[in-house]
């Protein structure tokens, strides 16, 4: 059976759930790190010698990288969520990176950590406001791209969708200034509409507010 290592509030490992969910595998989830600790036990270090979350072990495959985790799985199990088409699947991973090099780290740490998990009088007000001023800038691009198409990926999710889609249930949840992305909102309602997406990303992450380490 599928094993699945990390805590069901961090974002990576979310978005590994995600599509574990899509795919309907069954699995085992073994919770670690954070409060679960876990990530320098000797067995883990064999399995990741960075010591991090997400990991999976498919049946004697290991890999671990949230976005080699996905890639894996769809390439395995969900062919229609990374499209064989060099093309389309160029496109996925296109959304992919930039979901990695451009959003994640102006939202998750500069926006996430940098406000929500630091403590009000620990916060750099500066860097936060640039951070917010740079979410809206990429919120307002998907705007634009998702115009034409109900989905980052095309007619139906794929994994363009997932590493930016993982963003948006702590994106609206947070209170924060946002532009007015109309198409965007459409997406995100429709992501709420499929159980994986609610069961792996809906998830309270109220035990991290002020709490900038475990």
């Amino acid at each position: 059976m599928l094993k699945v290592w990390g805590r069901r509030s961090a974002f990576n490992v979310q978005k590994v759930l995600w599509l574990v969910g899509e795919l309907g595998l069954p699995h085992q989830h073994i919770p670690a790190g954070g409060e679960f600790g876990g990530l320098d036990d000797p067995h883990f270090r064999s399995l990741n010698p960075h010591g991090r979350v997400p990991v999976i072990d498919d049946d004697g495959v290991v890999v671990w990288e949230s976005h080699a985790i996905l890639r894996y799985l769809a390439a395995r199990y969900g062919p229609a969520w990374w499209p064989y088409d060099p093309a389309a699947r160029a496109e996925a991973d296109g959304w992919m990176d930039w979901a990695q090099t451009a959003l994640q780290p102006d939202f998750l740490t500069g926006v996430f950590w940098g406000w929500y998990r630091t403590p009000e009088e620990q916060r750099d007000v500066h860097a936060i406001e640039i951070a917010l001023a740079a979410c809206a800038r990429h919120f307002r691009l998907l705007d634009r791209v998702l115009a034409d198409r109900p989905f980052l990926g095309g007619a139906a999710p794929n994994l363009a969708d997932i590493p930016v889609g993982t963003h948006l249930y702590r994106y609206h949840e947070l209170e924060i200034d946002r532009p007015d992305t109309p198409n965007v909102e459409a997406w995100y309602g429709r992501l709420r509409e499929r159980s994986a997406y609610r069961q792996a990303v809906m998830v309270s992450f109220g035990e991290m507010e002020g709490r900038p380490t475990y």
